[in-house]
């Protein structure tokens, strides 16, 4: 089984890739996590470049999502919302609409910020914009506050309860993604 992990965030050095990577660690067995990492290769998205065929970013990013058995989104909070760059990729995975890549796919959101809410608003913007594409969205959210101290040099997250928290969102994901795939077959 696959999970495609997406974070929000284009920095090289980012919290949200590193709660990504702590997710991974935390996965069940025979369940691996992919990081996606085009999302600055992305264009703006612009229906009129919304053709078939799709420009190659785009097509990848789709072929990404449809390939995945689940995604796991990490995003950061800019302005008390959404990155600009995954919401471009958000609006480019909801096309073509209603069938697109997202369209009942078991999605979590988590995020993580160095302020001391954890991007709790971008989380909640994050899976309307899901919920309004067709994705699965699955309740709960973990917000990891004070990024920037929140991980240890082994690069989980090194408080217990949230590592805890992180290891149930994500199995609870494995699970939505495991019945859904047997749905599918």
């Amino acid at each position: 089984m696959r999970v495609l992990g997406v974070s929000g965030s284009l920095r090289r050095d980012s919290h949200n890739t590193s709660l990504l990577r702590a997710a991974a660690m935390s996965l069940p067995p025979g369940i691996d996590l992919e990081l996606y990492d085009g999302l600055g290769d992305l264009p703006h998205y612009n229906a009129d470049l919304d053709d078939e065929p799709a420009l190659e970013p785009v097509a990848r990013l789709r072929e990404a999502i449809a390939g995945a058995d689940g995604v796991l989104i990490a995003t950061p909070e800019f302005n008390g919302s959404i990155p600009g760059a995954l919401k471009n990729a958000l609006d480019w995975a909801s096309r073509p609409f209603p069938d697109n890549a997202l369209r009942g796919k078991p999605v979590v959101v988590v995020g993580a910020s160095t302020g001391m809410f954890g991007a709790v608003w971008a989380q909640a913007e994050v899976r309307k914009v899901l919920r309004t594409i067709g994705a699965d969205v699955l309740d709960g959210e973990l917000p990891v506050s004070h990024a920037h101290l929140a991980f240890g040099p082994d690069g989980h997250l090194t408080d217990a309860g949230m590592r805890d928290a992180l290891g149930e969102l994500v199995a609870v994901l494995a699970t939505r993604a495991g019945a859904a795939e047997v749905v599918a077959t």
